[in-house]
């Protein structure tokens, strides 16, 4: 894959709800639900990546644990991605909308995968086929 831009992505756990994220009409693939995060800049570990995102996008102050998941994706659009999963089980500061459509806790037996990003939709069946603290995929 060339070009392949590097992200983060949080999977944020609240009892057995998840924190999604609706794009808005006028970001790319408009109206599909993400997990907060997005791109790792030049120096930026993915944790610090992860960190910055999260407070950009919802304000808060971020504790990233463990790395559930990467993924591999190549949109048909051109779009190459590596995205890393983290779990954020504890945060400070209040979430608020900064740059969503809509941001909100889903019961995870809920989701629906084909509603989110391509890349995004194997980390939402594992997380509607398993309870507790998802291990690494």
């Amino acid at each position: 894959m060339r070009n392949l831009k590097q992200v983060v992505a949080a999977v944020m756990l609240r009892e057995n709800r998840v924190l999604i994220c609706q794009r808005t009409e006028h970001q790319p693939f408009a109206l599909q639900w993400e997990f907060p995060g997005g791109k790792v800049e030049p120096g930026e570990d993915w944790a610090s990546a992860l960190v910055r995102e999260l407070h950009e996008e919802l304000g808060i102050s971020a504790v990233v644990g463990q790395e559930i998941a990467t993924v591999r994706h190549e949109y048909a659009e051109g779009l190459a991605v590596e995205l890393h999963f983290f779990l954020v089980a504890k945060f400070t500061g209040e979430i608020e909308n900064r740059i969503f459509r809509e941001v909100r806790w889903q019961e995870r037996a809920s989701l629906d995968a084909e509603s989110f990003l391509e890349a995004d939709r194997g980390v939402v069946r594992m997380l509607c086929s398993t309870t507790g603290e998802p291990s690494a995929l």
